[in-house]
């Protein structure tokens, strides 16, 4: 019988594979490459994760999981962060380190890849957006934009992060960047202080 994995050993080599992915990309990754790189054996990394595939779908949950924890830290800590305030600190936070920067990169990759490269279902690959996009969506109805308006607020402030980033990793102009956020951040604020919510009459007042 087949030793069962160990599951503090997998979840601290699911942690190491982020971030090997995060750092050489979905493009063209193997097992071999990444299982010498993790110091372990391809028969060890299908012994806990099964596929590449699998370990590639695996990884990017935990990745989406990692920065799920951040955002509740942060709304822990002051839960009436507006959205654009959130968007503000999750600039802040992806500027902050090269690591970070390559963990949203390779959601972003995830996303964009062409499928038959990397092998990722497709409701996979809508996720690394559909799930910030959700997220948006739910916190401006809860500030009291109506929910048709909010479906195209969201997917209007998520693609504008996405291309924001897109051109940080293209063209590393930061400065510009952040400029560029704040204008779209205004107007998203007007959105929330037009709805009539009290974080509507919190931004009218500001």
């Amino acid at each position: 019988m087949a030793r069962p994995p160990d599951p503090e050993r997998r979840a601290e080599l699911l942690d190491q594979v982020v971030a090997y992915l995060a750092e050489h990309g979905l493009g063209d990754v193997t097992l071999r490459p990444m299982a010498k790189a993790l110091d372990i054996s391809v028969q060890g990394l299908v012994h806990h994760f099964g596929t590449k595939e699998q370990l590639i779908v695996e990884a990017l949950d935990r990745a989406t999981e990692l920065q799920s924890t951040v955002e509740d830290r942060w709304l822990r800590r002051n839960p009436t962060l507006s959205q654009a305030d959130l968007l503000r600190k999750w600039w802040r936070w992806v500027n902050a380190s090269a690591d970070h920067l390559a963990l949203v990169r390779l959601g972003l990759e995830a996303a964009t890849i062409d499928a038959t490269r990397a092998g990722l279902p497709p409701e996979v690959r809508a996720d690394q957006i559909t799930l910030w996009r959700s997220n948006i969506e739910a916190r401006l109805v809860a500030d009291g934009v109506r929910p048709d308006a909010a479906v195209l607020e969201a997917s209007l402030a998520k693609a504008m992060f996405t291309g924001i980033l897109v051109d940080l990793l293209a063209t590393g102009q930061r400065k510009r960047l952040g400029r560029a956020l704040e204008l779209g951040l205004a107007r998203l604020e007007q959105v929330v202080a037009s709805s009539g919510s009290p974080a509507g009459e919190i931004a009218r007042r500001a």
